[in-house]
């Protein structure tokens, strides 16, 4: 029996690899997921290092919007409403180089799951700013990135 985790993150592959490559080609990878959070590393190679050896900031902005849009289609597909997702703005700070793989974490599953119901209670667009924050766990705890994305839902 496949576990939840292994499942989402294979719908995570497979929906990069058929709807958006350059998600594919960042390779990210699930590593926690229930409906409050969700944590997602992506691997410091060849294909996401800069010139300096650091994650490239593209690489990490990559990794921002999988993270809470991931969460964000989780809490839509437990709705079972069609509900369409998109982000408004991106907002990033890089603190320090990203010298390892990265993971992003997002702790918004609570206020997105009210923000999925005010969409559809509401029939209208409605936006939330989901906060992203990116660290080095194989160097410290400390984060080398935050992100706050504003997250605009509608419903279909």
């Amino acid at each position: 029996m496949i576990s939840s985790l292994t499942k989402a993150d294979l719908y995570l592959k497979i929906f990069g690899l058929t709807k958006i490559p350059l998600l594919w080609f960042c390779r990210p990878k699930i590593i926690y997921l229930d409906e409050k959070s969700v944590e997602i590393k992506i691997p410091l190679k060849r294909r996401t290092k800069n010139h300096l050896g650091s994650m490239y900031f593209g690489a990490l902005s990559v990794g921002a919007d999988i993270t809470g849009g991931f969460l964000a289609m989780i809490c839509i597909q437990n709705s079972k409403r069609k509900v369409a997702l998109i982000f408004k703005d991106f907002k990033a700070d890089f603190l320090k180089r990203a010298e390892g793989d990265v993971h992003f974490r997002c702790n918004q599953g609570s206020d997105i799951i009210k923000l999925v119901e005010k969409t559809i209670d509401s029939g209208q667009r409605e936006n939330m700013i989901v906060n992203i924050d990116a660290y080095v766990p194989s160097i410290s705890d400390d984060i080398v990135a935050n992100f706050e994305l504003t997250l605009s839902l509608k419903e279909k």
